[in-house]
């Protein structure tokens, strides 16, 4: 039974296959519309979320499929202490393929190798967001027209972003790219990211506190949150929460056709005012994670078939 646990369970060539077939869907809905006629997802999410769970959720309805599912652990019977493992075999027994988000890392694993159906990671803990990352590769083709030789800044939570780690593994194994870590000291990217995707991969990489020096070199500026529910007190959230706010005057010194990325929700680290940026592509990434997930549900399920 295959699933999708983390990026790298996807080859580069399935990555492309994904693409190709959310760019199909993209330009012919239709013929997408009955493909999962009479299948269910169950959206399994202990932890709350709005675009990735109803991404999925809208994902499977215009395949044609039904959702069922929760989306707070209280609701679920985790809530009496049951187990992933015997959650995921139970779901197993009404659902065709299960989309799960849980705080604890690794759960998802736990899952699918309980699970009788396939399970999509929609991610664990700070560990693992593989469809925002498929989400952010369709957002990158798109925009730029190829994953080669492209120098990618990661600014904000670099230490608990589990959208940043599961980019920086994917973008790894294209050429010519260069990477450029911004963030305070205290979320600086782990030293086990560093090591084994980046190191180990050759990949050259800078490490700054200031967002204004490295704009001019960047083809495309990755955002994100400080997140507040992965702090263990709250001091050291207050101090570190207001680190980067991008406005309009930091991208002053930005490239013409940069591209601004976002995995969202954003609480203030990107200013209104650059909404309206033609360089500002978040809004297109939650737009182009519904495509990828459906592509995603119709290659695993399909394969569930073999």
């Amino acid at each position: 039974m295959r699933s999708l646990i983390d990026i790298l369970d996807l080859s580069v060539s399935e990555i492309e296959e994904l693409i190709a077939t959310a760019c199909d869907i993209i330009d012919n809905p239709q013929k997408y519309s009955e493909k999962c006629k009479g299948k269910k997802l169950a959206t399994l999410f202990f932890e709350p979320s709005t675009r990735t769970r109803l991404s999925f959720e809208a994902a499977m309805y215009e395949l044609g499929g039904n959702v069922i599912g929760f989306s707070e652990s209280n609701s679920s019977s985790a809530a009496k202490g049951e187990s992933v493992s015997d959650t995921a075999k139970t779901i197993s027994c009404y659902a065709d393929i299960i989309a799960m988000r849980h705080p604890k890392e690794g759960a998802p694993y736990v899952a699918s190798k309980s699970a009788s159906i396939p399970v999509i990671n929609a991610g664990d803990g700070g560990h693992n967001h593989p469809t925002q990352t498929l989400a952010d590769l369709l957002t990158i083709h798109r925009e730029k027209g190829r994953f080669n030789n492209l120098t990618i800044g990661f600014c904000g939570d670099l230490k608990f972003g589990r959208t940043v780690h599961s980019l920086i593994n994917a973008m790894s194994r294209y050429s010519g790219i260069k990477v450029v870590l911004i963030s305070p000291n205290e979320l600086k990217l782990p030293s086990y990211v560093k090591k084994d995707v980046l190191d180990r991969n050759n990949i050259p990489y800078t490490e700054t506190e200031s967002l204004e020096e490295a704009m001019p070199e960047l083809d495309i500026l990755y955002m994100t949150r400080v997140q507040r529910e992965r702090f263990f007190n709250e001091e050291d959230y207050l101090r570190l929460k207001d680190s980067y706010i991008l406005d309009m005057d930091k991208l002053t010194n930005a490239r013409g056709d940069l591209s601004i990325m976002h995995p969202l929700p954003r609480v203030n680290e990107i200013s209104v005012a650059v909404d309206d940026d033609p360089r500002a592509c978040y809004f297109k990434q939650v737009l182009n994670g519904k495509y990828m997930r459906m592509a995603l549900i119709l290659k695993l399920l399909e394969e569930a078939k073999k």
